[in-house]
């Protein structure tokens, strides 16, 4: 089977399936203690697939790189002054000012394929005999898989390919920014598996529009898997890869530049109430013409075509946001309203990576969530360097 490479020449950008034939899966009745008798000997090497080069190293029978790391430099993120001084709580970073002062030279690693023989897949985690690689949170697993291990296994694969990362099983914005990219390499080695959890409900919607085809199994023998890290990087192959995703979403609408969309998280997912959302929201539509959608409840054809030519993404910091970030103009700018407990500067690792500006305005907490001053929305919209900012009426 050939080794994946990046380079512009070898990315069919018209295809949706895999340029390979591979056997397809075969239902067993196969029976493995494996599970159990790494519970019991307390999983002696235990890691989660993040940043788990050196541990898919001890897993695999080969290794190899699939794309060369990269130097970046990040952006300076805009805002007003005194947002700092209002955050109480900070998630995913230690120093959430200095990554969003810019100017951060990161080396950012290598794309490296892993070749691991013979692993049982068993509710989400990869087994090798003394090893286990968690390829999500087990917190999340029925108290009886925890702890009471299944032994039968429902699959037997010869060639197979796992795309997932940690987080991206956890957190679908970044299923939608990073897994996403990672399938378009999985795809040349085998038959794509899965773990069995937290596919939300406008996942198999943007699978069926990028093509991507998941078996998403409970357990599993997987005879040859390639498994997939560059260190939570964003070197040159994953912007190419970005892109071609971006491409692929954007085929399927109608695409006009138009000032910008407010994309409504309301209480999904992890809760970042913030009480005057939909008035600011309706400010927005009012005032600079911007669009309002709600993941709650639009499906991906209707959020796609709303976000596709926005010059501005603007919403409660989180997921919701990916929608946009993915299908929003080029060289455009995303605008995260943050719980100042939780502030989050997540996102704008893609944003720093795809060219697009990054700008954030800190809620001021109130008991229960938060609240955004709309006058101060509307300034740091205006720090936006493009004459669109300026306010228009709806149209």
């Amino acid at each position: 089977m050939p080794e994946a490479t990046i380079a512009s020449k070898s990315i069919d950008r018209n295809s949706t399936s895999a340029p390979y034939s591979f056997p397809p899966p075969k239902r067993s009745r196969r029976w493995t203690a494996v599970a159990w008798s790494n519970y019991w000997r307390s999983y002696e090497d235990v890691h989660k697939l993040f940043q788990a080069g050196p541990f898919l190293e001890s897993l695999a029978t080969r290794s190899w790189e699939i794309a060369p790391g990269t130097t970046s430099v990040s952006r300076a993120a805009l805002f007003l002054p005194g947002q700092f001084e209002r955050v109480t709580g900070h998630v995913y970073t230690d120093d959430p000012r200095r990554d969003m002062t810019g100017g951060i030279v990161t080396v950012q690693p290598p794309t490296r394929g892993f070749e691991v023989r013979d692993a049982m897949l068993v509710d989400g985690s990869l087994y090798k005999p003394g090893k286990r690689l968690d390829l999500h949170s087990r917190i999340h697993l029925p108290r009886i898989d925890r702890y009471v291990p299944r032994m039968r296994v429902e699959y037997e694969i010869d060639s197979s390919a796992i795309y997932n990362t940690y987080d991206g099983i956890e957190f679908f914005a970044l299923w939608l920014t990073d897994d996403c990219q990672n399938y378009l390499l999985a795809k040349e080695y085998g038959v794509i598996v899965g773990p069995n959890r937290n596919v939300t409900t406008h996942i198999p919607q943007y699978e069926a529009w990028l093509g991507m085809s998941t078996l998403r199994v409970n357990s599993a023998f997987l005879r040859k898997t390639i498994l997939f890290d560059d260190d939570w990087g964003n070197n040159a192959s994953k912007l190419e890869r970005f892109t071609l995703v971006r491409e692929k979403l954007l085929a399927n609408v109608k695409v006009e530049p138009h000032p910008g969309v407010f994309i409504l998280r309301r209480a999904s997912g992890q809760a970042r109430i913030m009480f005057n959302e939909i008035e600011l929201a309706e400010h927005l539509r009012e005032r600079r013409g911007f669009r309002i959608l709600d993941v709650t409840r639009d499906d991906v054809p209707t959020i796609v075509a709303g976000c596709a030519g926005a010059r501005i993404v603007i919403g409660v910091e989180g997921s919701n946001l990916a929608h946009g970030l993915m299908t929003m103009q080029t060289g455009g700018a995303l605008v995260t309203l943050q719980p100042p407990d939780r502030f989050s500067g997540v996102l704008k690792r893609t944003t720093d990576m795809a060219g697009m500006d990054f700008a954030f305005v800190v809620g001021q907490a109130e008991p229960g969530g938060f609240r955004v001053d709309p006058v101060e929305v509307e300034r740091t919209l205006d720090l936006l360097p493009q004459s669109s900012m300026s306010s228009q009426p709806a149209s």
